[in-house]
């Protein structure tokens, strides 16, 4: 039989200890790797490493629509822009005002209320978005969600609160390694709760068989929305992020480009698997750097015709991504998997 791997119940911290100890090590190597202002290695591949862990949110969040609940999103950019749109015009509104708050003890504050506000923005437009379009399957489903995410991009265009066409410049550097890495960590603790929960076994549902749900009496509908509002909300959190440590926001960041490589990044590392997008998200991002030269040498950027003969080459061999639906406890020892918490179930 196969080997499915599923959380044990555990009460206070015993639960928690895997996940304190990542935090622990992020501000750990953020006390060594220091900031972009004053890195201690190659600030180049410092900022490789701060965007890997943005599109590691905003992968682990697709997947949660994508793979766990079986639906066909590619409109995820849409709601990066209105997570960053919102976080930044709170701290760029409250920095105007109160220049010297950046340096004093509130700034950590304003930061974490700004990427929560823009998180729940994006929530909310995910919410607006999930609940006409979420009853449409298959490639009617991908059509709509390309739509409101162009959507989302063009009124953000004809927006002149948050700079319109000319972009919003001025937006204050908040995103250190500890942060984007603390907030990864919270991502994937969040989406591997939702999955391994009631409520996962509903949208795990939804994937396997709508129909069977349905008539078992399971809600898919509000299965999907709620997927959708969470998955766009950790969008909001990412989008954050890349707001405040680029500094700067034009919605020809946020184009159908974009949303297309955080698809990528989903089905490369298995749709299912939050290894996988964690794995595929670092990757691809790497692999996006590395051919930038190419791209500066013949003035043409080959890096989505590249992406997709990956992708082709991919579907030929591991049709199912690099890890399926398997997580990276599966590879593990046995006396490992159970201190982090996890059993073998048939």
């Amino acid at each position: 039989m196969k080997t499915i791997v599923t959380p044990v119940r555990k009460s206070g911290l015993q639960s928690m200890t895997v996940w304190l100890i990542a935090l622990a090590v992020v501000w750990a190597l953020d006390f060594a790797v220091g900031d972009s202002a004053n890195p201690r290695f190659n600030p180049y591949w410092f900022s490789i490493i701060i965007y890997s862990g943005i599109n590691i949110i905003l992968a682990v969040s697709l997947n949660l629509v994508n793979g766990f609940t079986g639906q066909f999103s590619i409109g995820h950019a849409g709601f990066m822009a209105v997570g960053a749109y919102g976080s930044a015009l709170i701290t760029t509104t409250i920095a105007a005002k109160y220049p010297d708050i950046q340096a004093g003890p509130l700034q950590t504050a304003i930061f974490i209320v700004s990427l929560v506000t823009g998180g729940i923005l994006a929530a909310i437009a995910g919410y607006v978005v999930g609940m006409p379009s979420l009853r449409l399957r298959g490639d009617y489903l991908a059509i709509v969600t390309l739509g409101f995410g162009e959507i989302i991009r063009v009124l953000l265009l004809n927006t002149e609160l948050v700079g319109g066409a000319r972009g919003m410049p001025g937006i204050p550097f908040f995103s250190t390694f500890g942060w984007v890495f603390t907030f990864v960590v919270v991502t994937i603790f969040c989406v591997w709760r939702v999955v391994n929960s009631a409520h996962g076994r509903v949208l795990l549902a939804v994937r396997e068989d709508e129909v069977a749900a349905e008539a078992m009496g399971v809600n898919t509908t509000q299965g999907k929305v709620r997927a959708f509002a969470l998955g766009a909300f950790f969008a909001g959190i990412g989008g954050g992020l890349f707001a405040h440590y680029l500094r700067f926001l034009n919605t020809s960041i946020f184009d159908f480009n974009r949303s297309f490589e955080f698809v990528i990044m989903v089905v490369l590392g298995g749709m299912g698997s939050i290894t996988g997008s964690v794995f595929a998200a670092i990757l691809l991002t790497g692999m996006k750097e590395a051919l930038r030269p190419l791209q500066e040498l013949t003035q043409i950027d080959f890096r989505m015709i590249i992406y997709s003969l990956v992708l082709i080459g991919l579907m030929l061999t591991r049709p199912n991504g690099l890890f399926g639906t398997r997580e990276i406890a599966e590879f593990l020892p046995k006396s490992l998997r159970k201190w982090l918490g996890v059993r073998e179930a048939t």
